[in-house]
């Protein structure tokens, strides 16, 4: 494999529009509205420049899948996880973990969405 392994993630979410302000807010970005191929699916998409690395994803509510903080975690990558980490509990979330060393690999801190989803920020310094 000669790439990054992750192509694309979904967080799946009960209110898109609560889940839209929580993750505005704590990131300090925009999402934008995907068009749906079917109706039982809504998408809000996270920024994305198809040249860059890293991937993509959306915020997705689709009938039939819910949140839940058990699945996959989703790492956003940040200069300082410090700085969107004292922005979870406004935003209506929660810490689950405050600011880590992972050693040579930076720092990690854990979260959950205003849906039930834990997240990660991870930030080398």
């Amino acid at each position: 494999m000669n790439h990054n392994p992750v192509g694309w993630f979904e967080i799946y979410v009960q209110d898109l529009d609560r889940a839209r302000q929580f993750y505005e807010t704590v990131l300090g970005i925009e999402l934008t509205r995907l068009d749906s191929p079917t109706k039982d699916i809504e998408m809000l998409a996270f920024p994305m420049d198809m040249e860059a690395s890293g991937a993509s994803g959306a915020l997705c509510k689709m009938d039939g899948f819910a949140p839940n903080g058990n699945g996959t975690l989703i790492y956003f990558s940040s200069a300082d996880c410090d700085i969107e980490a004292s922005r979870v509990e406004a935003a209506g979330g929660k810490i689950g973990k405050p600011k880590s060393s992972i050693g040579p690999y930076g720092f990690i801190a854990l979260a959950t969405d205003t849906e039930g989803n834990t997240f990660g920020i991870h930030s080398l310094t």
